[in-house]
């Protein structure tokens, strides 16, 4: 099987690539006439230059994991805006550092072609705010999960310097995704954008474009729906995500009970994300309407 090698990815090939998108936002090639923002051309380039600035900043300074053939690749976009407190932000970060060492997420990949899956892992807030905490890292077994976690659970938000986060872009999340998995440096079977967040897109640019340019591209958009204290029973947050983020083959969300079910239902998610041959009637999994 396929170990762990790093490699450097150019800081001006993510540069190029956003040239070109927010180009096509000037144009309004990503956003169809139904779609289009009212905010208008230049408001839209600005949202995605301050994009660029960020993320590109984050691609240069992180260290970079060269991924060859695997049979999933998949981009956790982890939210970390104003809204979620140190408590949540524990509960993101050290979840998703413990499913990624489960045991079932360990068989579930071995059971597949190669036996290897990559994954990065960004968080994301409002547009501009980006961070990329772990680059592509290939896991091939336990030994590089656990080194795959450690990254995550001593790098990973913890929620105590949210000032100057302000609010909640689901298209950047889906649009860094994106670009994430356009940027990968090798070959996958499948590849996934895996949104964990505790509230609606209020900030930056509509979901819909951002959604149908990364569904047009074959990827998948699943996600976490993390209720708050206050949500609207006859309007979860879950219900949200399937009509209006979640896209692609198979997509799906999936909302925890409570703050101790969440690694259970990160975990129920990712096996079924990594397995190439799993059923999606699974308890506890929503898909697209």
């Amino acid at each position: 099987m396929l170990g762990s090698m790093h490699r450097g990815v150019g800081a001006l090939s993510v540069a190029a690539f956003f040239r070109e998108q927010a180009c096509a936002i000037c144009r309004g090639t990503l956003i169809s006439g139904t779609e289009r923002s009212a905010e208008g051309p230049a408001k839209r380039a600005g949202l995605f230059w301050a994009l660029v600035g960020t993320l590109g900043a984050s691609v240069v300074w992180a260290p970079q994991a060269w991924a060859a053939n695997v049979d999933v690749a998949v981009v956790f976009a982890v939210d970390f805006s104003s809204s979620v407190d140190p408590k949540v932000a524990d509960l993101q970060r050290e979840g998703h550092a413990a499913a990624l060492t489960s045991p079932e997420i360990i068989a579930a990949i071995a059971r597949n072609y190669v036996g290897c899956i990559s994954v990065a892992y960004f968080e994301w807030s409002s547009p501009g705010h980006t961070r990329v905490v772990l680059p592509w890292t290939n896991i091939c077994g336990l030994e590089d999960a656990r080194a795959a976690a450690s990254v995550i659970s001593t790098k990973g938000d913890t929620g105590f310097a949210r000032r100057g986060r302000s609010g909640t872009s689901v298209s950047s999340a889906i649009d860094v995704g994106t670009l994430l998995l356009d940027q990968f440096p090798g070959t996958a079977a499948k590849k996934v954008i895996d949104i964990s967040a505790n509230g609606e897109n209020n900030d930056g640019l509509p979901v819909q474009p951002s959604r149908l340019n990364a569904v047009a591209k074959g990827y998948t958009i699943n996600a976490i729906a993390i209720p708050t204290q206050d949500e609207d029973p006859d309007q979860p947050l879950a219900s949200y995500f399937a009509k209006s983020v979640i896209g692609g083959s198979q997509a799906f969300v999936i909302t925890p009970k409570g703050p101790s079910d969440y690694v259970m239902a990160l975990r129920r998610k990712l096996v079924t994300e990594v397995s190439m041959n799993v059923s999606r009637q699974a308890d506890g999994l929503s898909t697209q309407h």
